[in-house]
């Protein structure tokens, strides 16, 4: 192997060492540090408050999108709620030492199946502060070591809530190097991080698309693919009208800029002509721009609505922004083959009143959270009631949907026997 960059040299075995001495601490101990670290980072708010202030007005120079600008940002309130998400983790079963397993052999050794901390976990990560929290205290709370690599946009916010919470961790006993930030913004550095094999156990990308592909492209370290979220609200014939205006204004509008946030919007071609205009034309009174396939176009300049002619790249495109993809489909059939075909697995919806049609849908569309009338924001680790998340896997080995503490174990098999030999 080539010579490692300076500072993984140093950054890389400590984390290896310090996810030994972690895998050896007690539930106790690890949930008396997360205490400290959300303790700590409301003590040292005004820290944390002016490293983002200098990112953000440094995003805002470079004409970053106010969506990402959103993700960017921290007052007192969304650190308060960063603390807080650290405290649930507490109340968290701790999932090391779960027996998932036991029997005993025919030769009479009782076997037991365990569950064991990943090791060390790698998680690189685009312009959101709140990621360096949360992923800390999730790989704490399930014994393992982290290292942390922010985005660009994110470096002072990250580095500055890195320091307090590791400083609050290492002052409740755990030990040196299990939550490491990296400073070395260069590209370099972060592909270098992901050739790790064998140093590193796990590697989580959050951002993306581009970030996502970039990282199951080059790493040699094993990944789980989360986030992308071209996420589908599907109005079906039966649905409420009330009732689907309602969830697609929350699911795009809320916030456009994170991953389950709806992208697209799909309408049976049997009410297009009636409820696709009250649709479009609340989402054009909410700021979103339109992008639609031909039909839908028809429709919209026949009511005076503002909308373009979409295309290929739209339909499958995640936004992050107030834009949307609208498609009229022909019936649930085809809305399912619509999704499986331009979905990215994260989460879809369909609105309907018709249980038939709603059973067909969440059988049959191919992704992590499947939704009958409600919102696909509901995709998230809290709202699911698993405490703090380290992302949304959109792939299928290992881990699916919201990650939380189980999703960052293996499991290894303990045998006690008594003198048995083959």
């Amino acid at each position: 192997m080539n010579r490692m960059n300076e500072e993984l040299q140093v950054k890389v075995p400590l984390a290896r060492e310090a996810s030994r001495e972690l895998a050896k601490t007690t539930t106790a101990q690890r949930d008396a540090a997360l205490a400290a670290m959300a303790d700590a980072l409301i003590e040292r708010t005004p820290e944390i408050l002016e490293a983002n202030a200098a990112d953000v007005a440094a995003a805002r120079e470079k004409g970053t999108p106010e969506p990402l600008i959103d993700r960017l940002f921290l007052d007192e309130g969304r650190i308060a709620g960063i603390a807080d998400a650290l405290r649930v983790l507490i109340e968290a079963p701790d999932p090391i030492g779960k027996v998932l397993e036991q029997r005993r052999m025919y030769n009479g050794i009782e076997l037991e199946r365990v569950c064991v901390p990943m090791g060390v976990i790698a998680v690189i990560y685009e312009a959101r502060p709140n990621v360096t929290a949360d992923a800390a205290g999730i790989c704490l709370k399930s014994a393992n070591a982290c290292i942390l690599r922010g985005g660009s946009l994110a470096q002072r916010s990250c580095l500055a809530i890195c320091k307090v919470i590791s400083d609050a961790a290492c002052g409740q006993g755990m030990p040196e190097g299990c939550i490491q930030a990296i400073e070395d913004s260069s590209r370099a550095v972060t592909d270098e991080l992901m050739r790790l094999h064998g140093q590193v156990d796990l590697l989580i990308p959050r951002g993306g698309a581009g970030l996502i592909r970039h990282c199951v492209e080059h790493s040699l370290v094993p990944v789980i693919e989360t986030g992308t979220g071209n996420c589908h609200i599907y109005v079906h014939e039966s649905a409420d009208p009330d009732k689907a205006l309602a969830i697609l204004l929350n699911a795009k509008c809320q916030r456009p800029g994170v991953c389950n946030a709806a992208e697209s919007l799909l309408v049976d071609g049997e009410i297009a002509s009636e409820q696709l205009p009250v649709l479009m034309r609340a989402l054009v009174d909410a700021g979103v721009k339109l992008h639609c396939d031909e039909r839908a176009l028809a429709i919209a300049q026949a009511g005076g609505i503002d909308a373009v002619a979409g295309d290929e790249d739209d339909w499958a495109r995640e936004y992050l922004d107030l834009e949307m993809s609208v498609q009229v489909v022909d019936g649930v059939d085809d809305a399912i083959a619509w999704v499986n075909r331009t979905g990215t697995g994260h989460s879809e919806c369909i609105v309907a009143e018709d249980q038939d049609a709603c059973e067909r849908f969440l059988v049959g569309v191919d992704a992590a959270a499947v939704y009958a009338n409600a919102s696909t924001r509901f995709t998230d680790g809290g709202e699911f009631g698993l405490g703090a998340e380290i992302g949304i896997s959109t792939q299928k080995l290992h881990a699916r949907g919201p990650m939380a503490l189980e999703a960052l174990t293996s499991y290894k098999y303990v045998l006690r026997g008594t003198g048995q030999v083959r």
